[in-house]
């Protein structure tokens, strides 16, 4: 499977899974509103999707994929399937005692996490309760990337990335029948979250058993403990649960910060990040998830000049998407956050603020996808000492500008501070990657880079132009308004962007035109 087809298909399923995302959202925001209810249910949803990031999608398949590609190649079938079934009962016995340890520890969890609630007990207790509830969802998330990530090494990128649209379709349904059925709904959404978890497993278990892939656990735990593969796996896990969550950490330190701006500033930053991810989990995370194995297999035979050239187009196809993407967001963030959000216990005033904070992020979108795009680079080569120190470094400068621009700026302050920190972590792994010898960017790159910047400023250009004009005969703010203007704008945008792009030569439309054509007689 070509590098192109596996981000298709990867970003394809993100993508669903982002639409479904913004549906789930939009009920969140219409059912909770943004105040102390749903800034509780947020921060009972982030908690364990944070150490998600960290131990499982993060920081364990940037170590597992590499050595069981590895192992795949040099062992055969079997051994690597022997040594994935080490690897999950071994983290599931460490994960089990570490959700224990923070159902107890809770009540300390969330006055560290949202210091700022602490003023409103009730608002605390809510959080502990629901924390409580959703927090076992990283055993089962966790499981799931293991899963993940053995189905991607045989080139399997379908159903892991179809994964998310189960949960954001259980929460929709919780939530819909919590508010047909029960006074305070809020607990129904927060049991959806953790349901969820346990159907993902069962979903992705459906499909290696199509590959006849059998996990056996190991319940040997004592020989796990003393078992030299394991050890060499959890010796990369440990330095890359910081170095793989980068974003992750950083986004804890403005929820920590942001928890003393004001009621409803969790809120705010929450619906404006789920805006960015949209392309940050759709070109960021397709193309990490597809670069890492392949940059892999191309470093253990040894085909540096392929690597080289996998990394080029990893760079080219991450900027061609984010670039237009941060411009739609600085141009469109409030239109995009009223037709999206505004409903129900959303006010015009919640709008504003969120937009606001939207602007912050998407300038920052480019270098997060860039980072997405170079980190494996280190991975694939089993070095995840690297991305330790430079996190280090950026977690410091996000901290730094969070505390400066905080208290003038309030949340967008914080999401300011956040675009800065990405930043400082792209120039760090641009020079790390050269200064080490593993890829520099060639003149023809540079070039190309230039061309997407200029095909952007156009198109920003463009987009600016046409919403000034519709804004001036289209001055409603109605649902089918909004969403006229939005396809007006976003199609103008759009073809803006790939006829200069096409002039430039940076995007061959009739190639990609035909790879679609040739997978659809296929299927």
């Amino acid at each position: 499977m070509s590098f192109i087809r596996s981000i298709a298909t990867f970003g394809g399923f993100t993508m669903i899974s982002r639409i479904t995302g913004f549906i789930r959202d939009m009920l969140i925001a219409s059912f909770l509103g943004a105040g102390n209810i749903s800034d509780a249910f947020l921060v009972s949803f982030k908690l364990p999707n944070l150490f998600r990031s960290l131990f499982a999608e993060g920081a364990f398949t940037a170590a597992f994929v590499p050595l069981f590609s590895s192992k795949l190649d040099s062992a055969g079938r079997e051994e690597s399937i022997k040594f994935a079934a080490k690897a999950i009962s071994f983290l599931t016995f460490v994960l089990i005692l570490f959700i224990l340890l923070f159902e107890w520890a809770m009540p300390a969890v969330v006055n560290i996490l949202a210091p700022g609630f602490a003023s409103n007990p009730e608002k605390v207790a809510l959080t502990i309760d629901l924390c409580r509830i959703t927090f076992p969802f990283l055993l089962f998330i966790s499981i799931v990337s293991f899963q993940a990530g053995i189905l991607n090494s045989f080139d399997k990128f379908a159903a892991p990335a179809a994964t998310p649209i189960i949960l954001n379709l259980g929460i929709i349904l919780a939530g819909l029948l919590s508010v047909l059925y029960l006074d305070f709904p809020v607990y129904g959404m927060a049991w959806g979250i953790t349901i969820s978890g346990i159907i993902e497993v069962l979903w992705l278990k459906y499909f290696l058993n199509q590959e006849d892939i059998r996990i056996k656990p190991n319940f040997e735990l004592i020989k796990l403990f003393h078992d030299q593969e394991i050890k060499t796996l959890f010796k990369r896990i440990a330095p890359g649960v910081i170095g793989a969550g980068i974003y992750q950490i950083n986004m804890v330190v403005d929820m920590i910060l942001v928890s003393l701006v004001a009621s409803g500033a969790v809120s705010w930053l929450y619906y404006a990040n789920r805006l960015q991810q949209l392309p940050l989990g759709v070109i960021g995370a397709a193309i990490s998830v597809a670069l890492l194995p392949l940059l892999s297999k191309k470093l253990k035979s040894g085909n540096k000049a392929d690597a080289a050239d996998t990394q080029d187009k990893a760079v080219i196809y991450g900027l061609i998407m984010s670039l237009p993407s941060a411009v739609i967001f600085i141009c469109l963030a409030d239109s995009l956050v009223e037709l999206l959000f505004e409903h129900g216990r959303f006010t015009p005033a919640d709008t504003t603020k969120t937009a606001l904070a939207l602007k912050a992020y998407a300038i920052g979108l480019p270098c997060y996808v860039m980072v997405k795009a170079l980190m494996p680079n280190f991975f694939a080569r089993g070095d995840t000492i690297t991305p330790v120190k430079y996190s280090a470094v950026v977690f410091a400068a996000n901290l730094i500008m969070n505390l400066l621009l905080m208290k003038p700026f309030g949340h967008v302050g914080i999401a300011t501070a956040t675009s800065i920190a990405a930043f400082v972590s792209l120039y760090q792994y641009l020079h790390g990657l050269k200064k080490r010898g593993f890829w520099e960017m060639s003149s023809s790159l540079k070039k190309k880079i230039w061309d997407i910047f200029l095909c952007t400023i156009i198109t920003g250009i463009a987009l600016a132009l046409t919403q000034s004009a519709l804004n001036i005969y289209l001055p409603q703010k109605e649902i089918i308004t909004l969403l006229l203007k939005l396809s007006l704008i976003g199609t103008i945008g759009l073809a803006t962007f790939l006829i200069t792009a096409k002039i430039k030569g940076i995007l061959d439309i009739t190639a990609i035109l035909k790879m679609l054509l040739n997978r659809r007689r296929k299927a």
